[in-house]
């Protein structure tokens, strides 16, 4: 290709030609040379480089153990204890019903972790147990719990890292695939990312959280303006939602929700410190960064998409 350039400049015959023997010498002190014009026009070259959505997640996996973070990691197909039960979310649940997530046929239930943490979480959804609640007052049923399914957050890894154990102070996340019934549109998935995390310690509050989901939306998304709303989940409180202006939807965008785990959580998985933790969508973070107005951009085979995004820092 640079030969073929080469051909169809114009040499100016007072100037010289750059060439390894010259260089070599220190020749090219005594030598004229045409300028070097960064501004020329090239032609396009499609060079390999990685996925440009895989290279920012792995971006973001160095960033968050550049902080500190050390990766969890969970299986994706879950038992309804670790997806909802041990998060504290009662079994008559509107958010478990078909209209919110997948299940498996086939094998249809799992295996729970020891008898004495399902025994705690038991405790804790019909009367509070030991953490001073009164619980959801119902009967919970341990054969639902076994149902499997494909995940529908990450917080699952949360959870399962808080029963194996955590270090105090901690912080912890992960990145991965969840499923959730929903319509495709620009701005929804029916399997999709999530950065997910948790930070243990006797010391956290609110104002923590906060500045810590408005870290993530500047540095890894790009984020301009940021705004967070009050909001409900049964596993925190108290609960936000993270919204994130879009210049190129010309609209808000939910970023993922957050919150403090609710005694009622920590406290039957045998932890007594505050978490604050978070389950953030990272394909709208990408997509926000790269001002795509289609998320499904991310996972299409348009080469010609592909091969316009530039490499991603």
């Amino acid at each position: 290709l640079g030969e073929k350039i080469l051909k169809n400049l114009p040499i100016n015959p007072g100037l010289e030609l750059n060439t390894p023997s010259i260089i070599k010498t220190g020749l090219w002190k005594s030598k004229k040379f045409r300028r070097y014009d960064v501004e020329a026009q090239v032609p396009d070259t499609n060079l390999g480089k990685k996925q440009p959505y895989m290279q920012f997640l792995d971006d973001i996996r160095m960033k968050m153990v550049e902080l500190g973070f050390k990766e969890m990691s969970g299986p994706i197909i879950e038992t309804e204890f670790y997806n909802f039960d041990a998060l504290y979310q009662p079994q008559n649940h509107p958010a478990r019903t078909w209209t919110d997530v997948y299940r498996l046929k086939n094998p249809k239930s799992g295996k729970l972790p020891n008898n004495k943490i399902v025994e705690a979480v038991k405790a804790a959804h019909e009367n509070g147990g030991e953490t001073g609640s009164k619980g959801w007052q119902y009967s919970w049923s341990k054969l639902l719990s076994k149902q499997l399914m494909p995940r529908s957050h990450t917080t699952t890894v949360s959870a399962r890292q808080l029963i194996s154990g955590v270090e105090v102070p901690g912080k912890y996340f992960t990145i991965g695939r969840v499923f959730r019934p929903d319509v495709l549109d620009s701005t929804h998935l029916i399997e999709f990312n999530q950065l997910d995390g948790i930070i243990i310690d006797k010391n956290l509050s609110f104002p923590n959280l906060l500045g810590t989901l408005k870290k993530f939306a500047i540095e890894f998304a790009g984020a301009k303006k940021v705004r967070f709303l009050p909001d409900y989940y049964p596993f925190t409180e108290p609960s936000v939602q993270m919204d994130v202006w879009s210049e190129k939807l010309n609209k808000w965008v939910e970023f993922g929700g957050a919150g403090i785990f609710r005694p009622e959580l920590t406290e039957p998985l045998g932890i007594k410190e505050p978490v604050i933790a978070w389950g953030l969508g990272i394909d709208r973070m990408f997509q926000q960064k790269i001002g795509s107005r289609d998320i499904r951009e991310l996972f299409a085979n348009n080469i010609a998409w592909l091969r316009k995004q530039g490499v991603i820092v």
